[in-house]
C-alpha cells in the first residue's frame, strides 16, 4: 500500500513538473512569437478565445483607414491610433458596453498593445488585445474576413509572404531598375501629405496619397496602357503590402516596391540615422 502510494506521489510530481515545463515552454514560445507581449500589461486573447467570444465583443481595428478598407475582421470598426483615438474610443464606449478587442497587423505590430494601454489609462475598461492580428485571423477565419469589400473570402484570395516578397526590392536594385528602364518606368510615391518630405526620384515621380482614389485609378490605368513598369514606395515599407491588393485588382502585373520605403532608401543611400516607424 505504501509502495503504491509512493509511486502515485512520484507520478504526480512528474506530471506536475511536466505541466510546469509545458507552461514555461508556452511562455517562452509566446515571447518568441509575440516579441512585445512582455513589454505591456494588457489582457491578451488568443485566436481560439477571440473566435469563441466573437459575437459578444466588439473588434476594433486601430490601423489606418486604407488598411482597414483593404483587409479587416468582419463587423469590426475602425478607430485609428491617432490624436483623436481617446476621444473616439470614449464615445464608442458610451454607445457600446461590450468588451473592446483591439487588433492591428500581426505579431510584430505594437499598435494593438498601445491602443489597449492608452484606452485603459483613459478610463475605458474591459479592453483586450488580439495581437495575432489580421494576418493570422484572415488565414484561420476567411469566413469572418472582409477583403476590399468582399466577404466571405477564400484563403487563396490572400497575398502570401512569398508573393509579396517577390515584388520588394532593396534600395540599390530598386534604383538600378529605374536607371535601366528609363522612359519605360513610372514611379509612384504613395506617402500621405503629412509623411511626405524629400522625393526619391525628384520631379519624375507622381505623388498620390492612398486616399485620392480617382487620381490613383487614372495614373495606374495610364501606366498599364503604356506598358510601363510601375515602381512604388511609401514611407517605411508598411503600406505597400495593402496596396498590392489594389494593383492585383486593377490587373497590374509589372510592378515592384521599395523595401523600407523612403526612410529605408535615405538610410541606406545617404547613411542617415534610422527613422522611427
Amino acid at each position: 500500500m505504501i509502495k503504491h502510494l509512493t509511486r502515485y506521489i512520484q507520478w504526480a510530481m512528474v506530471s506536475l513538473l511536466l505541466g510546469v515545463s509545458t507552461a514555461q515552454g508556452a511562455i517562452e514560445k509566446s515571447t518568441a512569437d509575440f516579441p512585445y507581449r512582455s513589454q505591456y500589461d494588457v489582457n491578451i486573447l488568443e485566436t481560439s478565445e477571440f473566435t469563441a467570444k466573437l459575437k459578444d465583443v466588439l473588434a476594433i481595428d486601430v490601423r489606418s483607414k486604407y488598411e482597414f478598407e483593404t483587409l479587416r475582421i468582419k463587423n469590426a470598426v475602425n478607430i485609428p491610433l491617432d490624436k483623436r483615438f481617446v476621444e473616439n474610443v470614449r464615445k464608442l464606449r458610451e454607445q457600446d458596453a461590450r468588451p473592446f478587442v483591439f487588433y492591428c497587423n500581426g505579431k510584430t505590430c505594437r499598435k494593438s498593445y498601445d491602443a489597449a494601454s492608452i484606452a485603459g489609462r483613459a478610463g475605458v475598461s474591459d479592453v483586450y488585445v488580439y495581437d495575432a492580428g489580421i494576418a493570422t485571423w484572415a488565414e484561420e477565419h476567411p469566413e469572418h474576413t472582409v477583403l476590399r469589400g468582399k466577404t466571405p473570402i477564400q484563403r487563396s484570395d490572400l497575398i502570401g509572404d512569398k508573393d509579396f516578397s517577390a515584388r520588394v526590392l532593396a534600395p540599390k536594385p530598386f534604383v538600378a531598375l529605374f536607371d535601366q528602364l528609363g522612359k519605360k518606368v513610372a514611379v509612384l510615391d504613395i506617402r500621405d501629405r503629412v509623411q511626405r518630405d524629400n522625393p526619391v526620384f525628384g520631379l519624375v515621380e507622381e505623388r498620390i496619397p492612398l486616399d485620392d482614389a480617382a487620381r490613383l485609378d487614372a495614373f495606374v490605368e495610364t501606366t498599364r496602357k503604356q506598358g510601363k513598369t510601375l515602381l512604388v514606395y511609401d514611407k517605411a515599407g508598411h503600406q505597400i503590402r495593402w496596396f498590392q491588393y489594389y494593383l492585383r485588382e486593377r490587373g497590374i502585373r509589372d510592378y515592384h516596391f521599395l523595401k523600407g520605403g523612403s526612410d529605408g532608401y535615405f538610410v541606406e543611400t545617404l547613411g542617415l540615422k534610422k527613422f522611427d516607424k
